[in-house]
């Protein structure tokens, strides 16, 4: 490995340690949204404003509030971006927000190879999210809008390394030998910057090598049970998800996990194509 390969890997983490790592500045706004959602003071005209500025973020905002997740019902359309953030609400915007901060990550990647990647582990991120939202409510119990929130969040280490990789030819085959730490270090320090809940960020790092509990419960069995049904699987060298023969037995058992295995709810799906959009 050439020297300055090892040297930018070494500053890269040395940034995560102190929680300096750099964003690209088409962030900005939706960073700014994220900010002012965390507020708890902030009003709804506000954050209308700001939605405005980012087209496409708006675009997604109201697509997600006319969802069947959302428009539950005969629930008039949505067709202002204020109807979006008064019928989405705070938590689900918040949501919004951070996955544009994501997708914009690796919005510039021009390799070949990363760009593949970075796709499949976006749509491997809006199943997991989608499923997350969905066991949350029907198996474990645990609050669905968070559930969503920190399957969104979850891989988020992930698409910060292959944009930097992009960067730096030949960090990605080094980081191929030193994936899980090297995510475990930069996941933490990305979900400090952007605010994340520590109960949110407890759960993720908790999930390498965990193993799901039986009956599962809390957010991290939500997470976990999400990523071993999801149909697109997570393109970076981590440790699957284990399925054991007690965990098989319990997903053949259980009709809401069968049903979701087999084919997602239509708030599932109408929650993947936005985001995917």
């Amino acid at each position: 490995m050439h020297v300055n390969t090892l040297s930018n890997l070494a500053q890269l983490l040395a940034s995560a340690e102190t929680e300096t790592l750099a964003f690209p500045t088409s962030i900005n706004t939706a960073l700014l949204l994220q900010k002012e959602l965390a507020n708890p003071d902030c009003h709804s005209a506000d954050i209308s404003r700001l939605l405005l500025c980012e087209p496409t973020l708006s675009a997604r905002a109201v697509a997600m509030a006319n969802s069947a997740l959302f428009a539950r019902g005969q629930a008039p359309a949505v067709t202002s971006v204020r109807a979006a953030v008064e019928r989405l609400g705070h938590r689900n915007l918040y949501s919004l927000a951070t996955a544009a901060v994501i997708r914009q990550l690796n919005a510039g990647i021009r390799d070949t190879a990363l760009r593949a990647r970075a796709t499949q582990l976006w749509a491997h991120t809006v199943h997991v999210a989608a499923l997350s939202h969905e066991i949350a409510r029907a198996v474990t119990h645990a609050d669905a809008d968070t559930a969503l929130f920190a399957g969104i969040v979850h891989e988020v280490a992930g698409f910060y390394l292959l944009a930097q990789a992009d960067k730096t030819p030949g960090l990605y085959a080094q980081l191929e030998t030193q994936m899980a730490p090297a995510l475990e270090v930069i996941g933490r320090a990305l979900m400090q910057q952007l605010g994340v809940p520590p109960s949110v960020a407890d759960a993720v790092n908790a999930l390498p090598g965990s193993t799901i509990m039986l009956p599962p419960e809390g957010l991290r069995d939500t997470l976990l049970l999400a990523k071993a049904l999801a149909p697109v699987p997570s393109p970076l060298p981590q440790a699957p998800v284990t399925i054991s023969r007690q965990l098989r037995a319990y997903l053949d058992s259980d009709p809401v996990l069968e049903a979701l295995r087999e084919q997602p709810s239509a708030e599932a799906k109408g929650l993947i194509a936005v985001l995917l959009s």
